[in-house]
């Protein structure tokens, strides 16, 4: 860990400030020009001081990359410098902070984004960070954690899980019980970075090599876009700006079927409005960078709806790095090798203290 953050596990973070460190004086090799650092990386995760990354990734079926275990922020920094990333904005990683609706599930999710706040703090041109919430659920806790993110951290935009709780217990973010918490997002007109929560469907995942992170999440993804879609949500609330991880998941292929389907089973709206609030959405191309999910996402949505996602440190550079030399392939292919500059021109759009 960075030596100006102080971490006392299981209790408040405590920090001492240090304003003399500059923002690129870490000292690493495999460093690209600062002219090479061309992307704004709005999928990148931290795992907070004295949580088990192992753990939490072993439950659901996935190996973490063993470099990756323990990070600080210098694990993030190299690897951006070496995969042409001027800025990652910061989400905790799915699944926290775990335990049920409560103060003390607001008290672990209040340390994570003082904590995300510090190292976006210390390197404000290379970090921005989303806050995370407690279990919605607890629904003035979460409440309280969007103001004081927002307000007093200055967080980039909230985080939020595709559903939360488990089996009978688990409801989607379009779940009624929900709307004070949309209603105030949409006040604010937020930026939420929605990320597919790690839970197993009804049966196991198939075996392995195949586990939950690769099955299940993206579509969770799809599910929670859906819900918030054919509920009227996402219409409801059009200042929110939701960006949907690793494009959408599944979405992009299903929603033709949502659109028929879901109007048949009742939705108040029509197939050409489903579709219509499915490209809405923003999309980022976390562990999806490729032609042919590409190919489709330039022609179901505006192009300005796409944005650069890595999934680091979920996965390794040399992971992240395949994605990105086909992100680049297909550029070249199909878009006159401009297709790095608008998913840039895309972030700096919505997220303009980075331009």
């Amino acid at each position: 860990m960075h030596s100006d953050i102080n971490v006392h596990v299981g209790t408040q973070y405590k920090y001492r400030s240090h304003s003399c460190i500059h923002p690129h004086s870490t000292n690493m090799s495999n460093i690209q020009s600062a002219s090479n650092l061309r992307r704004i990386d709005v999928h990148h995760h931290l795992i907070p001081p004295g949580i088990s990354k192992v753990k939490i990734s072993l439950e659901v079926g996935w190996t973490v990359p063993p470099d990756n275990i323990h990070w600080t922020p210098e694990l993030s920094l190299k690897a951006m410098d070496a995969l042409g990333i001027q800025t990652a904005i910061l989400s905790t990683v799915v699944n926290l902070p775990v335990g049920p609706p409560g103060p003390e599930n607001c008290q672990a999710a209040r340390e994570y984004n003082e904590y995300a706040a510090k190292v976006s703090q210390q390197y404000p041109d290379r970090f921005g960070f989303y806050g995370c919430l407690p279990d919605p659920k607890y629904t003035e806790g979460a409440l309280e954690e969007i103001r004081y993110a927002l307000d007093h951290l200055h967080a980039d935009g909230i985080s939020m899980a595709s559903s939360y709780g488990d089996g009978a217990d688990g409801v989607y973010v379009g779940d009624d019980s929900f709307t004070p918490i949309w209603e105030e997002l949409n006040r604010r007109e937020a930026i939420v970075f929605l990320h597919g929560q790690q839970t197993p469907s009804s049966t196991p995942y198939p075996g392995p090599f195949l586990g939950i992170p690769i099955t299940e999440v993206p579509n969770e993804t799809f599910k929670a876009a859906s819900h918030l879609v054919v509920t009227g949500k996402k219409r409801r609330y059009p200042k929110v700006k939701i960006i949907l991880s690793h494009l959408g998941g599944s979405m992009p292929f299903i929603a033709p079927r949502v659109a028929v389907l879901s109007r048949h089973m009742g939705s108040p709206l029509t197939s050409e409005e489903i579709l219509e609030d499915f490209k809405t959405f923003y999309f980022d191309t976390a562990l999806s960078g490729y032609e042919a999910p590409l190919t489709l996402m330039k022609t179901f949505v505006d192009p300005s709806r796409l944005l650069y996602g890595s999934d680091f440190p979920a996965v390794s550079t040399e992971m992240v790095d395949w994605y990105n030399k086909h992100l680049e392939e297909f550029s070249a292919k199909s878009d006159g090798g401009n297709f790095d500059d608008t998913l840039l021109s895309n972030a700096k759009t919505l997220f303009p203290r980075f331009a």
